[in-house]
């Protein structure tokens, strides 16, 4: 049955690649209907948080441009990472007014090497695109060896850098800080105050996920239980890829006690929904709302909450930049303030005494109160 679930989601979802307020001892109200044996914290009363995108408000003229876009595996239609990285490419040629006949967009192959990737970067730019984003950490190699090759062609990579290209701006995230807030949810919302956490791949991308959901489950509830399980190891990154390996990982969690999980593994995210679904527990999306995909409707019913990280917003924000001549004013790290990290709480079931905790955390993070962990 398990395998069923997994398989006909699968059919509808490409791969993507898709991590300390004071303890005063608890005592804290339990929201309504969480249900949680957690003890909780002392929470932050809830404050308006302002959160600010760097072209907000802001109108250049694309018009004459020609922009591009190389996908990581899966390509526009993941419902996740790279569908977020065409929503900023989207938008950016709306608001621009970039001719559609001056955009190009190119996807990688599973398992393809950096001949490829190298490839792909290099039509781009010898056909007059510029800027070009090339979408994942899986180009930081490839931009080494092209982008100096193109001097006057502006590349964005997200989620990495390229050091001593000056010509790469690197679009990096905070993840620790969105998942940090879905720490906090997991630990309200367990009803045996043991959270889950899974990883796609052991490496540090996905290390900071862990350390910001670690954190933020333990600063609600000092005494919440935290398992993990990596699909791979470092090196391996079928662990993005493979939906049955993730319901493997996510029922090992529950049969420990996990009640609430949360999954930093890309298209393995989707059997780590499934198990969730069969188990009757809960889990939380990760990257895009992912209630809201169409790929996930089967399953949507088990999560509570996303956490956000904002691709479409550095994308948008890289080619208005790259537009209007002011790469300089990009934030270094695209995190809550920036508008680059949030969540979601589409699917009502989060109440409003929870939602206002939350913000209360958002809040305080973005305030420099409650410095986020990036490693574990």
């Amino acid at each position: 049955m398990r395998g069923t679930a997994v398989a006909a989601i699968a059919l509808t979802s490409l791969m993507v690649v898709s991590a300390c307020a004071k303890d005063s001892g608890g005592g804290a109200t339990t929201p309504t209907g969480s249900g949680s044996a957690c003890e909780f914290a002392t929470p932050p009363a809830a404050a308006a948080a302002t959160s600010t995108s760097a072209a907000e408000g802001k109108k250049v003229d694309g018009s004459a441009l020609k922009i591009g876009l190389a996908y990581d595996i899966g390509g526009r239609g993941d419902a996740s990472f790279n569908d977020l990285a065409a929503a900023g490419f989207d938008k950016a040629i709306t608001d621009m007014g970039v001719k559609k006949e001056n955009t190009r967009e190119l996807s990688a192959a599973p398992n393809e090497d950096e001949t490829a990737k190298q490839t792909r970067l290099r039509q781009l730019a010898s056909e007059g695109f510029n800027p070009i984003v090339g979408v994942g950490f899986a180009y930081t190699e490839s931009l080494k060896v092209v982008a100096p090759e193109f001097p006057n062609v502006q590349f964005g990579l997200v989620d990495s850098a390229v050091e001593g290209v000056t010509n790469v701006t690197p679009l990096v995230f905070a993840e620790q800080e969105g998942a940090f807030l879905a720490g906090v949810v997991a630990a309200y919302q367990s009803k045996n105050c043991h959270v889950g956490f899974v990883g796609g791949v052991d490496i540090p991308l996905i290390q900071k996920f862990e350390a910001g959901y670690n954190q933020g489950a333990r600063t609600a509830a000092p005494k919440v239980k935290i398992d993990k399980k990596y699909i791979t190891p470092a090196g391996d990154f079928t662990g993005f890829q493979d939906p049955p390996k993730g319901q493997e990982a996510a029922k090992g969690l529950i049969d420990k006690g996990a009640d609430v999980l949360y999954p930093a593994a890309g298209a393995s995210g989707i059997g780590v929904f499934a198990a969730v679904k069969e188990a009757g527990v809960l889990a939380i999306g990760c990257d895009a709302d992912q209630y809201n995909q169409p790929a996930l409707a089967a399953n949507r019913d088990v999560i509570v909450a996303s956490s956000l990280k904002r691709v479409d917003v550095a994308v948008y924000d890289f080619f208005h930049a790259a537009a209007g001549n002011d790469l300089a004013s990009l934030p270094k790290v695209f995190d809550l303030k920036s508008n680059g990290m949030g969540y979601a709480t589409s699917g009502g079931k989060i109440d409003a005494k929870l939602q206002g905790i939350v913000e209360g955390f958002k809040a305080q993070i973005i305030e420099g109160k409650i410095k986020v962990a990036d490693k574990v």
